[in-house]
């Protein structure tokens, strides 16, 4: 017999959503070290992003990834897409600098450096100097209509469009020059691949830090959920001191708090109205905190005015908490195998990837065998074999390079032993090898091509086989 399972109904009709209503979170703003710090970050970060396009060297843009052409123009190097390697590389420096950086300091790079982190503070700034900060704003949302609040909305959603489309502008630059991506604009002659990414690019921007916010950190970022793998009660995290702040309560700045039998926090909750997520620091630790620090510093203006001591609130770690340790005891601990090693392993990385790019010959040759002709005999007893060189120039000059092969008993070039190539160029060349007939074995014969170039030290050897009919 099949039991049907009987769902109770509300009274009235009316029924409960299984999932919580999103509550907008209005932070308050703070002012102290670590927003100084911030800011400061956001400052640089946005002075790289936003002028790297515009700077040039020589005659190009100093940074450019032209994908068209796949050169991939860095200050003064030209990469090809031989050149992944590299690419292999810095990604593998980012991942164990946030191996290093939560090790030391948890969420350290959401709070002060990642993008949503950027681009919310940067669009906060702008609501609360249209709107007002965090009561303005509230009052506003729960007012009617009117042509106050139509004015204000409209004028932060414009330049928070215009900021967002300025972005996307400048994220294409990267990818197509943005002298020209400018001029194209004037002459609204933008290809259709510009135009679909600046409005992604400006879309994505405007989406995640106008409304989503402090939702991509909790519930879309893939780091909030597997930092607390990189943690140990040796990570400098945003902490709250219980046993100092325990018991909270209200009172007036001259009362004995061991008369009253209270702690230093005063119950303000002035910590949870500055946090971007709308947590309360003091429940624990939690991942959907940032360690943006922003409850420590407005925490410690409290202190101040409480004449208390400060750092009821800051970054320590969960051993110096249960310790009473003082600072060289924590830093001992932070410094701890596991960072050590982390911090020796990045260095070398970074110094071998360093040396590897300043090293580098820049000169490319890829050797392809004509399938056409795998080998053959021709005119006065030679056997011929053909291949195609691809000669790529990694400099900005003009280039002569010299053609030559070895590994054989009378191999000579049958073609011209020099070729031109342009700057940042690559060019296909048809290459004739041939041996005196009898003078080899039957099969395939290992042999390989120098490259010089005339004028300078670039030299690269590649292999190839010379074949030999029977």
């Amino acid at each position: 017999m099949k039991v049907i399972p009987i769902v109770p109904v509300p009274p009235d009709g009316e029924f409960q959503s299984l999932y919580e209503a999103h509550k907008k979170v209005y932070p308050r703003a703070v002012t102290g070290r670590f927003a100084r710090w911030r800011w400061a970050v956001v400052a640089l970060t946005q002075l790289v992003f936003y002028g790297l396009p515009w700077l040039q060297w020589g005659e190009r843009q100093a940074v450019l990834f032209d994908l068209a052409s796949r050169r991939f123009y860095l200050l003064g190097y030209v990469l090809y897409p031989q050149d992944f390697i590299y690419l292999t590389g810095l990604l593998v420096i980012s991942a164990l600098s946030l191996f290093l950086f939560t090790a030391v300091a948890g969420r350290l790079w959401c709070g002060f450096a990642c993008p949503q982190t950027v681009y919310t503070e940067i669009f906060m700034w702008i609501e609360r100097h249209i709107e007002g900060d965090r009561n303005a704003r509230m009052r506003l949302d729960a007012a009617p209509m009117s042509l106050e609040k139509g004015a204000k909305k409209g004028s932060k959603h414009l330049l928070w469009i215009a900021l967002s489309l300025w972005t996307g502008l400048t994220f294409v630059g990267y990818f197509t020059p943005i002298t020209e991506l400018g001029m194209s604009i004037l002459r609204n002659a933008m290809g259709p691949w510009e135009i679909f990414w600046v409005l992604f690019y400006g879309f994505a921007t405007y989406g995640n830090a106008g409304f989503m916010r402090e939702q991509v950190c909790k519930y879309m970022c893939p780091y909030a959920r597997f930092q607390g793998a990189m943690f140990d009660r040796d990570t400098l995290i945003v902490s709250y001191d219980a046993q100092r702040g325990e018991p909270r309560g209200t009172r007036g700045r001259k009362d004995d708090l061991k008369a009253k039998g209270l702690g230093a926090c005063i119950d303000c909750d002035l910590c949870v109205q500055v946090c971007p997520t709308g947590i309360d620091i003091r429940k624990g630790l939690q991942y959907e905190c940032i360690g943006c620090a922003g409850c420590a510093d407005v925490c410690d203006t409290v202190m101040d005015k409480m004449h208390y001591p400060r750092g009821l609130i800051r970054f320590t770690t969960q051993n110096a908490l249960a310790g009473h340790w003082d600072a060289s005891q924590v830093w001992r601990r932070v410094l701890r195998p596991r960072v050590l090693l982390y911090a020796v392993v990045l260095g070398a990385l970074t110094l071998g990837l360093l040396f590897s790019l300043i090293m580098r010959t820049p000169l490319k040759v890829d050797v392809v065998r004509d399938r056409a002709a795998l080998s053959r005999i021709v005119a006065g007893g030679q056997i011929e074999n053909v291949y195609r060189l691809q000669v790529m120039n990694a400099t900005e000059k003009t280039q002569i390079y010299r053609l030559s092969a070895d590994g054989m008993a009378g191999l000579k070039l049958a073609s011209d032993a020099q070729v031109e190539v342009g700057p940042a160029q690559s060019r296909w060349v048809p290459v004739r090898l041939q041996v005196p007939y009898g003078s080899a074995e039957p099969g395939s014969h290992p042999i390989h091509f120098q490259i010089d170039a005339v004028s300078g030290d670039a030299r690269i050897s590649e292999k190839s086989v010379f074949l030999v009919p029977r």
